[in-house]
């Protein structure tokens, strides 16, 4: 009676149990459908993401290092090279396009999936300017350490920027360099500006003069002084600070000086009465 007591519960238990195995499949399956479901969206938008958005629209291009230019007019001046998408852009080009505006020295470009694309401008940095034609009025040009003549729109006002003048440039055109004879010169700038010292900020032009054999020499115009300044072409701190001593003291010994000559290891000076007095 026992044993057939005790095969009666298991029977029961089993037929109990059947239904809560059939319920875990049925849950289990669910969780197969759901996840099944998440990877076909994940792989949708994979694609979408790696495949159609690249492909969709134009890339964008994005621009850092800027300092005087700005970020729309060199969109502008792209405008025309961004009709393909990302795949089809092409960076090659656009680094040529770039590199050929004359303020701009060099550029690096990368590409970032999906849709980006990032430009580094390095700008010239100008150490003087000077003054040319292009070709209908004339127009501020500056030079960099390179001696590159170069434009730029917004270039701020900085007053310890020298105005050189006198140098034989014609036109402006991209990329172009001042002669070479004259690129001693402003290597001689470029090192002044460097020095903590502010000296071309009481200089208010500097004239190249040439010579009948090719050389030249140099005539500065102070700020503060009538007094035009002729020396050589050693152009350094110890001949700025020399040339501020002896403008002091010529002024005081005659306010009416219009030129003083440095050149020949002497000191002279000229008044409007003429006579050339030492």
């Amino acid at each position: 009676m026992s044993d057939y007591s005790a095969v009666r519960e298991f029977d029961q238990f089993i037929l109990n149990k059947k239904p809560e195995e059939k319920g875990d499949e049925k849950f289990f399956k669910t969780i197969k459908i759901v996840v099944c479901v998440l990877c076909g969206l994940l792989a949708v938008e994979i694609f979408l993401y790696k495949f159609v958005r690249p492909s969709a629209r134009a890339p964008r291009v994005v621009f850092t290092g800027l300092c005087n230019y700005r970020a729309e007019d060199l969109t502008q001046e792209i405008l025309g090279m961004r009709t393909g998408n990302y795949f089809t852009f092409d960076t090659a080009a656009l680094a040529a396009k770039l590199s050929s505006i004359s303020g701009i020295e060099s550029v690096e470009i990368e590409k970032r999936f999906p849709d980006k694309i990032a430009v580094r401008v390095k700008e010239r940095v100008p150490v003087a300017m000077t003054f040319v034609s292009d070709g209908a009025k004339t127009i501020p040009a500056q030079i960099d350490k390179n001696c590159v003549l170069f434009e730029c729109p917004n270039v701020s006002l900085d007053n310890t920027l020298p105005i050189i003048s006198g140098i034989p440039v014609e036109f402006l055109s991209g990329g172009m360099r001042i002669p070479a004879k004259y690129r001693t010169l402003i290597d001689q700038i470029d090192k002044i500006r460097s020095l903590p010292q502010k000296y071309f900020a009481a200089v208010s032009e500097i004239c190249v003069l040439p010579k009948k054999y090719g050389n030249y020499e140099l005539m500065i115009i102070p700020v503060n002084s009538r007094a035009r300044v002729l020396t050589d072409r050693v152009l350094n701190e110890a001949a700025l600070q020399y040339m501020m001593v002896v403008l002091e003291v010529v002024n005081s010994i005659a306010p009416d000086a219009t030129e003083i000559d440095l050149r020949y290891g002497s000191v002279s000076y000229r008044t409007p009465h003429g006579g050339n007095l030492e």
